[in-house]
């Protein structure tokens, strides 16, 4: 009897203590989810850039954004050693520093940011250099009509017509989600077309050059449209 009476006495406080470590458990994972969202966030990071396949963008990820290199790897460029270069058909060609860029004029746009795979990472804030600044400092010679942008992975491109460039939702991003653009992210620098297919906001940015036509990008040369626009996009402006 008295072995029963101990069974049945024990089991409440067994389970008070399975329920406080849950509870504890819970708490735990809301102060550490947002450690576990970033070292998750650079894992795929890390995965994309070594996965030709590009199945590692199919993994889920509590950001929403999905991660995709086209180059087997990718160097990391920081403030000691990342340099944009602007050329072609311009007046003064330049090389900036990280620091050069973070000392001009700054705008602030948020988009959305949505790829041809389908997925979508609403109202995402991006700052930095307009592009059409750049071109301005620059001098367009009048046989300018396109922009080549070239990347320091070695292999990705992009382009726009001089007129695209010059939209005020155009940027030379340094921020992205109100902090700097990670390398994951396709940081120091990157370009975002606000009114375009993500693939038009080529990562690593490092050349813009100015040239008497639209070259196609890197996706264009396997059927992507030249002109990414996004459904409902204000293409006039």
């Amino acid at each position: 009897m008295s072995d029963v009476r101990k069974g049945a006495d024990a089991g409440p406080p067994i389970a008070r203590r399975v329920m406080l470590s849950m509870l504890a458990a819970g708490a735990a994972g809301l102060v550490t989810a947002p450690y576990i969202q970033g070292g998750w966030e650079k894992a795929l990071g890390a995965v994309s850039q070594n996965d030709p396949t590009g199945l590692s963008g199919l993994l889920p990820n509590p950001s929403g954004f999905r991660y995709f290199s086209v180059a087997g790897s990718v160097p990391h460029k920081d403030g000691t050693n990342y340099r944009l270069s602007i050329d072609g058909l311009v007046d003064r060609p330049a090389t900036y520093t990280l620091d050069d860029l973070r000392a001009m004029p700054q705008s602030h746009i948020v988009g959305d940011v949505e790829c041809t795979d389908g997925w979508r990472v609403p109202k995402t804030p991006f700052a930095g250099v307009p592009l059409s600044h750049l071109l301005a400092v620059a001098g367009v010679r009048p046989e300018g009509k396109a922009i080549r942008f070239t990347c320091f992975d070695g292999v990705y491109s992009e382009s726009l017509t001089l007129d695209q460039a010059r939209r005020p939702d155009v940027l030379i991003a340094l921020k992205m989600l109100e902090e700097p653009i990670t390398h994951e992210h396709g940081g120091p620098v990157r370009l975002y077309v606000a009114p375009m297919f993500f693939y038009k906001s080529a990562k690593w940015l490092s050349g813009i050059t100015v040239t008497d036509q639209v070259i196609p990008g890197y996706w264009e040369e396997y059927g992507y449209d030249v002109d990414g626009w996004l459904e409902g996009a204000d293409r006039s402006v």
